[in-house]
């Protein structure tokens, strides 16, 4: 599986820390080897460590079974009772049967005592033969590690991700209930596009279903504002921004942000079961997000949000209905099914799924044997698997 971009991103933060810290590790190295024997003495060389190993917040050794022998220092003391604190079972240790690796550093992890993600960096100590005398240990805060100052990119390709189980438990029981946005849902999207195209707001949520939104505005991007139907239903309320010019940064045509606006508009009415209760759209990343009354929740570009077009979402009235004519499963023929099925857009398909476990037999799969439409609810659940979320994260 290729790895993902934040997970690309660590890596090679990662991959900076070990080259600078894996060094200056392996040099102070050396100077521990004369003291391996006396506890004391060790004390004491851990104690200089602090001057010549930047950012450590706890040094100690162990020996080559992974058994403390030193005290755990820090710059304003040492534990002694830490000493025969036996570490070969801690996750920085992985590598203690493999003689050859020489650094390791930690995955990060929650500290237990300052609660704040940490790693540890683990050099092996050698002779002057190669020989294998212990371990040189270092805790290092996070916060103080240097790092590459590269910002993790926020991929572009579709996300999908599946919300809270106890509501997709419920989906049935609920119908959308009309707001007061709902009612006056043509000015409030007026109003965001003006917004958005002459007054300086860069990104917005509207909340459907509770009527309000939440928008940032380019002049204080750090501050968000609430906006409630009571001003979102008043024009004038775009007299309380400044006129701006269409942001630099952003990427979203203008002529497509009314676009956008309308797609809203639509997967909020189109189905009394599962209809959008929150959109977003960010015009400087081109980001649009989707979340629906089932908790599941999108994120995708603006371009291919409108290019997929409403009969993605809601799919079209015709199938072609199979006729069944041997009980032995055709599964070339089923196959063909499934794709059909699939064609019908991410609504349907989530309708067909929840009917199918709820032990219901949809109109569309009554021609079909038992066996026929447990083979066809498979394929259709391996379709939505390919999604984070499922079938459009619905």
């Amino acid at each position: 599986m290729n790895e993902s971009a934040l997970q690309q991103s660590i890596t090679q933060q990662r991959a900076l820390l070990t080259q600078q810290l894996g060094t200056a590790l392996s040099d102070y190295a050396g100077r521990i080897v004369p003291y391996m024997g006396n506890a004391e003495r060790l004390d004491e060389c851990m104690r200089k460590a602090f001057a010549a190993l930047d950012y450590c917040k706890y040094v100690y050794v162990m020996d080559a079974d992974g058994v403390q022998i030193s005290s755990t220092i820090n710059r304003y003391g040492a534990d002694t009772e830490a000493r025969q604190r036996d570490r070969a079972e801690r996750p920085y240790m992985s590598h203690i049967h493999d003689l050859a690796v020489d650094f390791q550093l930690s995955e990060a992890y929650i500290s237990r005592n300052k609660k704040r993600p940490s790693v540890t960096a683990v050099q092996t100590i050698r002779d002057a033969n190669g020989q294998r005398l212990g371990f040189l240990g270092v805790d290092y805060d996070l916060r103080e590690l240097p790092h590459s100052n590269v910002m993790y990119e926020e991929p572009r390709q579709w996300r999908q991700i599946k919300g809270d189980p106890a509501i997709r438990d419920g989906l049935f029981l609920q119908h959308r209930a009309e707001s007061m946005m709902d009612r006056q849902l043509d000015n409030v999207m007026s109003v965001h596009e003006a917004l958005m195209i002459d007054h300086g707001v860069h990104h917005c949520q509207i909340h459907f279903s509770s009527s309000r939104s939440t928008i940032w505005h380019v002049d204080d991007p750090y501050v968000y504002r609430i906006l409630t139907m009571d001003e979102l239903s008043d024009p004038n309320m775009c007299l309380a921004y400044p006129r701006r010019p269409y942001f630099e940064r952003a990427i979203v045509p203008p002529g497509d942000i009314g676009k956008v606006l309308s797609q809203f508009k639509a997967l909020r009415f189109a189905d009394d079961t599962i209809y959008l209760r929150y959109g977003s759209l960010n015009t400087v990343n081109g980001k649009v997000g989707l979340n629906f009354s089932c908790d599941g929740t999108h994120y995708l570009n603006w371009d291919e949000f409108l290019s997929k077009g409403l009969a993605f979402w809601f799919g079209g009235d015709s199938f072609p209905q199979a006729v069944v004519t041997a009980d032995a499963l055709d599964k070339v023929r089923l196959d063909g099914q499934v794709d059909a099925l699939a064609s019908l857009g991410c609504i349907q398909v989530n309708k067909l799924l929840y009917a199918l476990e709820k032990g219901e037999t949809p109109e569309r799969l009554q021609a079909f044997t038992e066996a026929e439409r447990e083979y066809i609810y498979r394929e259709l659940k391996a379709v939505m698997d390919v999604y984070e979320g499922g079938v459009c994260g619905l």
